[in-house]
């Protein structure tokens, strides 16, 4: 479930409070949290609805300016059920914080080369490589640091999420690079030969 820039800060604002998209499944689960550029979106309640049933302040609360804006970006009635979504508001995304904390304590560096060795049991090294090479190559396309590491670009990008997930990349317009934390790691990787 992708929003424009200018959504989320409505969201920020609580300006917007609902979403509405035709999906065939839904792409987001009630309760659940959504991260995007701006932070941590958080769903309420998802649900079918009829779109013949959609009112003008069902319209206002999405961010439409009519009723009629909304039906149109919803398209032509093809089968596909429509969502109503709440939009509980946005949290900080932990990952920015973490990011920017480059000392770790050892409590910290032993659960991050711990997972590293469970996630690195098919391919030892793999993690700290990955890290190695968006430190020495910041805003080189994915498809290039894959095909340099010897793996599929998909396998490589879910592999780099993992990473963000951990606040040690950011992603860039183009490409990676380390965040201070990811910097950190990787100098303490190199200490210990890992």
């Amino acid at each position: 479930m992708l929003f424009k820039q200018s959504s989320l800060d409505k969201i920020a604002r609580k300006e917007v409070t609902l979403a509405f998209r035709r999906w065939k499944r839904p792409t987001a689960k009630a309760g659940g949290r959504l991260t995007t550029a701006s932070g941590v979106v958080l769903i309420g309640d998802i649900a079918v609805v009829d779109i013949s049933a959609l009112t003008e302040k069902d319209a206002s609360a999405a961010g439409f300016p009519t009723l009629a804006a909304l039906r149109e970006m919803l398209g032509a009635d093809d089968g596909t059920p429509v969502y109503r979504i709440e939009l509980k508001g946005i949290e900080p995304d932990e990952r920015v914080v973490l990011r920017g904390e480059a000392s770790l304590s050892d409590a910290e560096w032993h659960i991050l080369t711990a997972r590293f060795a469970r996630w690195d049991k098919t391919a030892p090294g793999h993690f700290p490589s990955i890290l190695q090479a968006i430190g020495a190559h910041p805003e080189v396309p994915a498809a290039v640091l894959a095909a340099k590491a010897g793996v599929e670009k998909l396998k490589f990008k879910q592999d780099v999420r993992k990473l963000k997930e951990l606040g040690l990349t950011e992603s860039l317009e183009v490409g990676y690079r380390l965040s201070p934390r990811g910097e950190a790691v990787l100098e303490k990787l190199r200490e210990h030969r890992l």
